[in-house]
């Protein structure tokens, strides 16, 4: 078995030797959602460039839902990359899902791949990347999972870890926690801290594009970023978002991006919109935790019609919240708070078992 815990002190290559050493966090790498023409990649990259984005992102494998959605040009796109390149300067990457993908992006000569988060919960395909990129000095960012959990991000980075890669960071493109919300995907900043505390020497990148899933959120995201000191960003820039062939409304033009940056607000109000997002996303999870039980309580409640009981046993009320009010230290948390709420919830699930 693996020794978690002997890349906490890990200190990898720099992800862009000789290229960007001197950059001021974060870093800007941006470019459309998808390779669509040609044409539209190689106006994409010199208007970026004309703005001083030295990193070319865009897809070209692109993973959709439902059959029948644009999935990308695939291989005939990584030759406009390496003219792009060869064109303007820039380092150019995308995203690779199998093993495939990686092993014709590297043959193609790209200067850098990043794994999504579909593919980053995947062990098989990740040790199937893994092996391919085994001893590869070629950086590769990897993705946080659509689920929030730090075990999946962490093991796709294990893997690439063991397979000798020696270039590697990270993406915060926030999470899907399964309920309404404004934005796209959930940015759970406390997750993020937690996948730093535990590999410390990992850049960290922040995807604004997926977190807000539409363009006006996109300036807030970015000031986050330098707020948060992220070592950069990649973001999705199209010359003409509205009519991209995926993801249109979180695309940003080339000379919106640069207006974003150069007018970013003063970090000074920016810290008490971050808690208030955070405090958002959790009151989200405890909503959805509270519709969960009450469908428990709905389903508990014809068993007892079913077998006759009352909807309210005292005996298991009592026990029950002397069980919570008991975790009381454990989750720092005040006792005579978790008895008000529990008693409130317990009334709910009377009613509803009634």
């Amino acid at each position: 078995m693996m020794n978690k815990d002997k890349y906490h002190n890990y200190s990898p290559e720099p992800l862009w030797p000789g290229i960007i050493n001197n950059e001021e966090p974060p870093l800007i790498i941006a470019g459309p959602c998808s390779a669509e023409t040609r044409e539209q990649l190689l106006s994409t990259a010199r208007e970026l460039h004309g703005h001083g984005v030295k990193i070319l992102r865009a897809g070209i494998w692109k993973p959709r839902t439902y059959p029948g959605d644009f999935e990308g040009v695939g291989e005939d796109a990584l030759s406009w990359l390496i003219e792009a390149k060869m064109e303007t300067g820039m380092l150019v990457g995308t995203e690779v899902g199998t093993a495939a993908h990686t092993e014709k992006a590297l043959g193609a000569g790209l200067d850098f791949l990043w794994i999504g988060a579909r593919t980053t919960a995947s062990p098989f395909a990740i040790q199937e990347i893994a092996e391919v990129l085994g001893g590869s000095s070629v950086p590769v960012l990897v993705k946080n999972p659509l689920n929030p959990s730090i075990d999946f991000w962490k093991g796709a980075v294990y893997r690439l870890l063991e397979a000798g890669v020696k270039r590697i960071g990270l993406i915060h493109r926030g999470f899907d926690i399964g309920v309404p919300k404004d934005l796209r995907n959930t940015p759970l900043w406390s997750v993020v801290a937690e996948m730093r505390r535990d590999l410390p020497h990992l850049s960290i990148y922040l995807d604004p594009s997926h977190i807000a899933g539409r363009r006006d959120y996109l300036g807030k995201l970015i000031q986050v970023a330098y707020l948060l000191k992220y070592d950069g960003i990649m973001i999705e820039s199209h010359l003409n978002p509205d009519k991209a062939w995926s993801d249109r409304n979180q695309q940003i033009t080339p000379s919106e991006l640069a207006e974003t940056i150069s007018n970013l607000p003063m970090v000074s109000e920016q810290q008490l919109y971050l808690l208030r997002d955070e405090l958002r996303g959790v009151d989200e999870r405890l909503l959805l935790l509270l519709s969960i039980r009450r469908k428990l309580s709905g389903e508990i409640g014809g068993v007892k019609r079913a077998y006759g009981l009352t909807a309210y046993q005292e005996t298991q009320y009592l026990s029950k919240l002397k069980e919570i009010t008991s975790a009381a230290k454990l989750y720092d948390l005040p006792e005579e708070l978790l008895r008000h709420l529990y008693a409130i919830i317990h009334d709910d699930s009377v009613f509803l078992q009634k």
